[in-house]
């Protein structure tokens, strides 16, 4: 009987000396004498929202400085628009310090997304997307080939004075390139970049022969390749100016 006491005893000064500390970490207590009251927020971002950031923080710092959920709080910044990850700290005895790392838009993607420099795909929604970015797309699995054909393709026509604005992928593994003058150009499913290399240089020499513009170029050809022309668009007509009476 006196040994169940004793353990008893025990059990109970244990619960009394836990139970503070439980409740401190838990929030249950302690957040007044605790609390978070700065927030410091560093990085390299110009797109994030200040405010919004802010207020997605507050509540995780309502708790006091001990029970601070940073898990959930960094889980929280990381899906606002423009953010592609984030790091939350504590620093003693009241700062709760946010490392945001903001995503820098290299392309569009598919129409509903956008590709970061880094290589991530992340959604559009809500974001107002810089003009100018060149639009890409293909399987998400093949991002990476898609850009490298891009680049590749890019330093092809700039010698010659065209831009390359879209390169597409279809789900059959065929590539299609849209260029700054409204041509588009079918490469096909194999030898893309000797196809591509082959049409690059004879292509000043067909503009050159030809009154009319180029629209479409098929590449698909074992020895050669196919061009589609369209007339050149007329002039606008310049409007008169009425002489005074």
């Amino acid at each position: 009987m006196n040994a169940m006491l004793r353990l008893v005893g025990w059990i109970l000064a244990l619960a009394l000396v836990a139970l503070p500390v439980v409740a401190v970490l838990n929030g249950w207590i302690g957040a007044a004498h605790w609390p978070l009251t700065k927030l410091r927020a560093t990085g390299q971002f110009e797109r994030v929202d200040g405010v919004l950031l802010q207020k997605t923080l507050l509540p995780y710092a309502q708790r006091g400085f001990f029970a601070v959920d940073l898990a959930g709080a960094q889980d929280a910044v990381s899906k606002l628009p423009w953010v592609e990850r984030a790091e939350v700290r504590k620093r003693w005895p009241d700062v709760l310090e946010v490392t945001v790392f903001e995503h820098r838009p290299f392309a569009r993607w598919s129409g509903d997304l956008l590709l970061s420099e880094q290589g991530r795909l992340f959604p559009a929604k809500g974001i107002d997307v810089p003009k100018g970015l060149p639009l890409l797309g293909g399987p998400e699995a093949r991002v990476s080939e898609v850009v490298e054909l891009y680049n590749e393709s890019r330093a092809m026509f700039a010698p010659i004075g065209l831009e390359v604005r879209e390169v597409g992928l279809d789900p059959r593994g065929s590539w299609t390139l849209g260029l700054d003058n409204g041509a588009r150009i079918v490469v096909g499913r194999s030898e893309a970049r000797a196809r591509l290399s082959r049409f690059v240089r004879l292509l000043p020499q067909l503009l050159t022969q030809q009154a009319q513009v180029l629209k479409l170029a098929d590449l698909r050809y074992t020895n050669g390749f196919a061009l589609t022309w369209a007339p050149v668009p007329a002039p606008a007509a310049v409007p008169q100016q009425q002489g005074q009476s």
